[in-house]
């Protein structure tokens, strides 16, 4: 048998076992042993050296047993690689569903035994506790291994999974842990070149009798090939051994199930709707990644087997013929489907010839119909970006220019930047660390550590400096947004992912010189540039990226980060389209989906403007000169008031600490916002307003009394009457407010006097709303007081309603007024009107309450009113409840009347015989009302009314008579309705 001889890839590190054994040798020198068992190891990881015959069998026993010794894969990192899908449990912890874990725990237990390595062939039995009331199970594993790589695998449990079972975990690492307990043997084909004819012969019909029922056929078959001469096994020199390991010219790779990974892809792409079907997906992309970063070919293996499944997924011919484009889920899938192949094609590992056949599938790919777009969609008539430039964020004057890189480096489907900056990140990881740099990876997450690593050929040059440099780059560059939602999404994933990595970069002095360079050329960088002066309209702006710049560079370079900072605030597309300092035409949606139906993610971008501007506001706490320019800046790019608004309350507490006096200058800077908000949001009604506006006088307050009554004093540009009645003058004058000031007399009053000035003006000009916060508030001044009562008395006569009146009214009586009470109620009365068929009116409980106050007051307010009560109420129940009440008790006699009179009044006298006259003739209207359209089902509610309409009948003298000739009336009027008209006489006669 040929040797297995396949060269270890140049420069791949030596793992620690090697460089142990290394050391070891160098100890040992002088030692023959440990001198063969260096070279053996060589020899087992490489089979490439002079001293190694052509054929195994002429290599010195001794040497034969070292290479088949040291053949084995001596780190557990591999066996943990292939026995897992790119779960990392947190630190110290273990997860029991993880194979590697399981079979680590079978270890540690005791359950390999009978282990044995014939050649490069090992076998054992794993001994597995069963479940409760289950028996022991025994498994039978065997492993196929060749230069260190496990190359074959097979278990009795059957498991089909993408990689190594827990069986095979656990015999793996008993040869890793206990080499020198396995009982070694050489490969078969040695062991029988050393014995005779008799000694074959024995060892064959042995082993056919140990194993007949399954050989025997095999034995027969082969026994008939060998004995006839030409057959082709005679043809053939020598026979295959399966323990010798493979031939020179064989590939030498870990074990790989291609079918089983193809098979659990396509099952995971047709479960794609679901969430755990795309983390598998995105799992088994990280163990990819892990493969390439470990330089093993199985990552390209994966990836091909990966990429033809995706390709034979039946829903890409659906979308295409539909025109459509792809899911969210399966367009992120294929972006990372897209970036692996970008790591692999542009490996410096891989070899020439493997990079021209991966180009060869790529191109094989790209022809095939179903195969998607980079973007994901299959429509070719797609909106086009065709900027023009004018030549008269006029057009230049106010920032506009075109750009010819429409398709940015960051956000493209293919990710050149992160590509590269990973790349060049990954150089300069501390040895040690292990730690990935992609967020899928794994739940971990730990800060990394990069050293400085020279690049050969530049001085001075570092794989740091450079990936640093790249990124800004990248992140710099003026580019249009693209189309679509999920385009525009992963334009901001993209950036958020690439200042992740940069986050985790310490800056030391070297770094900050390239940080103080690249902000300079971005300033300075013309239309190329995102920071430039000059920005298209549609360019992709610059606040994330600014954001971390400006965090990096002020503790090192204060002036230029806020020069840049300030640079970025800019939104072009909503600067073309509204002046500085107006809000655009829903001021509280960031989305403005019908003026701009290209940028989906307005709303995301805006609130990464906002967080820039309360970025530079913080820092900028003590320093009067960049405060107002941060000011300035926002007035002018921010055109969300909601975001202003969230701004004027970062402000607002960053300049009040707990522990520390207030920064006057913040403060100012938060009452300017506060007041821009309320100037834009004034014609707008939303439940946020109230909170904004009562926001606004706390801080008005922190600032001190004068500017509490500014705002008190301006109330017309920046509040409604309602509001600035109703919140900003009560709000003004509390208790807490007036404690927080800490005033003198004068100047309370003083202030007092304000708050009373804008509630007078507030309920001229409305005072259907403001008149009675306006009276609450001018109570303890009698001028105010009588002003604001004159306002409402003229307000009724303009038209101020009756609920307004009445509730004024009630408030009076309230405060013990009740002839202003009883005046504002004959007013709302005068006002008002309630039909015949009304009788569950909103006002219904109002005249009863306008009724029993006259009634207190005394007979003549009484007589006042039944004028209006008779002209105003045409409901027939409402009359004579009205009646009766009036009837119970003498006038005069309630809570708040002197006592006038000393028995009831009489139905039938003046005033009341008036109201009863009214009572009863509305009774008779209403019946022959109710009567032209009655329908049978309301023949009892219609008794039951006249029931009631009898009982004020019989409050007149002729009561009897006048009810009597009533109901004979409405028995000749309406003789055809002979069932209703038999109810009557049945229940009146």
């Amino acid at each position: 048998m040929d040797p297995p001889a396949a060269k270890r890839s140049r420069g791949c590190p030596a793992g620690p076992e090697e460089r142990d054994a290394g050391a070891g040798a160098v100890r040992g020198r002088g030692r023959p042993e440990a001198l063969l068992d260096l070279s053996a190891k060589r020899v087992a990881e490489s089979w490439a050296f002079e001293q190694v015959e052509e054929r195994f069998s002429r290599v010195p026993e001794p040497v034969q047993k070292r290479i088949v010794f040291w053949s084995f894969p001596r780190s557990e990192r591999e066996i943990c690689m292939y026995s897992s899908l790119g779960y990392q449990p947190p630190e110290g912890e273990h997860d029991a569903r993880v194979p590697f874990t399981r079979g680590l725990h079978l270890l540690q237990s005791g359950a390999v035994d009978r282990v044995l390595q014939v050649g490069f062939h090992l076998s054992g039995n794993i001994r597995e506790l069963g479940g409760p009331g289950e028996p022991e199970r025994l498994y039978h594993v065997s492993i196929s291994f060749d230069r260190c790589k496990i190359t074959s695998v097979s278990c009795g449990c059957d498991n089909r999974d993408l990689f190594y079972c827990a069986h095979v975990v656990a015999l793996s690492l008993y040869r890793i842990r206990h080499a020198r307990q396995v009982e070694l043997r050489l490969p078969i084909s040695e062991t029988l070149s050393q014995m005779n004819r008799d000694q074959l012969q024995k060892f064959v019909q042995y082993l056919i009798s140990a194993h007949h029922t399954e050989v025997l056929p095999t034995a027969q078959r082969l026994a008939d090939e060998i004995l006839l001469l030409g057959s082709e096994i005679n043809l053939v020199h020598g026979a295959p051994d399966p323990t010798a390991g493979a031939g020179i010219e064989d590939a030498n790779c870990w074990h790989l199930d291609e079918e089983q990974i193809q098979e659990q892809v396509k099952q995971l792409l047709a479960n794609g709707g679901y969430y755990g079907a795309s983390q598998q997906l995105r799992s088994m992309f990280c163990k990819v990644r892990e493969m390439l970063r470990m330089r093993d070919s199985n990552g390209a293996r994966m990836l091909i087997l990966m990429t033809e499944q995706f390709l034979q997924d039946p829903r890409l011919a659906l979308w295409r013929q539909q025109g459509a484009g792809m899911t969210d889920k399966c367009r992120q899938l294929w972006d990372e489907l897209g970036a692996l192949w970008v790591c692999v094609v542009l490996s410096p590992h891989c070899k020439p010839e493997e990079r021209v056949s991966w180009l060869q599938l790529l191109g094989k790919w790209d022809q095939l119909d179903v195969c998607p777009l980079e973007e994901g969609n299959y429509s070719f008539d797609g909106p086009s970006l065709q900027p023009t430039m004018a030549l008269s964020p006029e057009l230049l004057q106010k920032g506009n220019t075109c750009i010819t890189n429409t398709e940015g480096w960051v956000g493209h489907p293919l990710d050149p930047i992160g590509c590269l900056c990973r790349a060049l990140l990954e150089a300069c990881r501390l040895e040690e660390e292990t730690l990935a740099l992609y967020p899928d990876s794994g739940p971990e997450k730990r800060k990394a550590a990069y050293q400085h690593v020279p690049v050969p050929g530049s001085p001075g040059e570092s794989y740091l400096a450079l990936a640093l440099e790249v990124a800004l780059l990248g992140l710099g560059q003026q580019r249009a947004l693209p189309e679509g939602l999920y385009a525009q999404d992963k334009v901001v994933r993209s950036e958020e992912q690439l200042l992740a990595l940069l986050e985790e970069v310490e800056l030391d002095e070297r770094l900050v010189q390239v940080l103080r360079k690249q902000a300079g050329l971005l300033l300075e960088g013309g239309p190329f540039s995102g920071f430039g002066e000059v920005l298209f309209r549609e360019s992709v702006p610059m606040h994330t990226c600014a954001r971390y710049l400006f965090t990096a560079l002020l503790p090192h370079d204060p002036d230029l980060a806020y020069r840049l900072a300030l640079r970025a605030m800019r939104l072009p597309v909503l600067e073309t389209a509204f002046p500085a300092r107006e809000p655009h035409p829903h001021p509280l949606d960031s989305i403005m989906s019908n003026r701009f139906p290209r940028w989906f993610i307005l709303g995301h971008l805006e609130t990464r403007q906002c967080e820039l501007a309360s970025a530079m506001l913080t820092a900028a706490k003590g320093d009067p000169k960049w405060l107002h320019a941060v000011l300035g800046s926002i007035q002018q790019n921010i055109h969300s008031p909601a975001l202003l608004f969230k701004l004027a309350q970062d402000a607002c507490k960053t300049a009040t600490p707990a522990s520390a006096p207030p920064d006057t200058t913040l403060l100012g800077i938060a009452l300017e916002l506060g007041l821009q908000v309320m100037r834009m949001t004034l014609n707008t009604m939303t439940w946020r307003r109230r909170e904004m506006v009562r926001w606004l006088v706390g801080c008005a307050t922190e600032i001190g009394p004068q500017a509490l009554m500014n705002i008190m004093q301006n109330w017309y540009s920046l509040f409604t009457p309602v509001e600035a009645a109703t919140i900003v003058a009560v709000t003004g004058t509390t208790h807490a407010t007036l404690s927080r000031l800490q005033l003198d007399a004068p100047r309370r009053e003083e202030l007092w006097a304000c708050a009373r000035t804008l509630a007078l003006q507030c309920a001229m000009k409305d005072p259907q709303n403001c008149a009675l916060p306006a009276l609450t508030l001018c109570e303890k001044n009698h001028a105010a007081f009588e002003a604001a009562y004159q306002i409402v008395l003229d307000a009724a006569a303009g038209g101020l309603g009756h609920a307004h009146l009445f509730t004024v009214a009630r408030y009076m009586e309230h405060r013990g007024l009740p002839l202003r009470a009883y005046k504002l109620a004959t007013l709302a009365l005068a006002q008002l009107s309630i039909a015949f068929n009304q009788d569950s009116h909103p006002a219904v409980n109002d005249v009863l309450w306008a009724c029993s106050l006259s009634h207190s007051l005394g007979r003549h307010e009484l007589s006042a009113i039944v004028p209006l009560i008779i002209r105003s109420i045409h409901c027939a129940p409402m009359l004579s409840d009205i009646l009766r009440r009036w009837t119970l008790s003498a006038p005069g006699l309630g809570p708040l009347g002197a006592r006038r009179a000393a028995k009831p009044l009489g139905a039938d006298r003046a005033p009341l015989c008036q109201l009863l006259d009214a009572a009863v003739a509305a009774y008779i209207a209403t019946s022959h009302s109710r009567l032209t359209h009655i329908s049978p089902r309301h023949y009892g509610d219609f008794i039951e009314f006249l029931g009631q309409a009898r009982e004020t009948f019989l409050l007149a003298p002729d009561g009897h008579l006048q009810f009597a000739q009533f109901l004979e009336n409405l028995k000749q009027t309406y003789k055809g309705k002979k069932k209703l008209m038999l109810l009557v006489r049945e229940r009146f006669g």
